[in-house]
């Protein structure tokens, strides 16, 4: 029997979906700590009070 013709169509669209939500999140933990965070400038230490 083929497993791929048992399988639902709402299970690949949530593996999609979760897929989707953990590339975001590990494009946002890079942004925030890996190299290109450099260039990221701290607004409370732009304006001295």
């Amino acid at each position: 029997m083929d497993p791929s013709s048992t399988s639902s169509p709402a299970l690949s669209i949530a593996l999609a979906v979760l897929a989707v939500l953990l590339a975001l999140t590990g494009f946002g933990v890079y942004q925030a700590f890996g190299p290109p965070s450099k260039a990221l400038s701290d607004p409370f230490d732009d304006h001295e009070d």
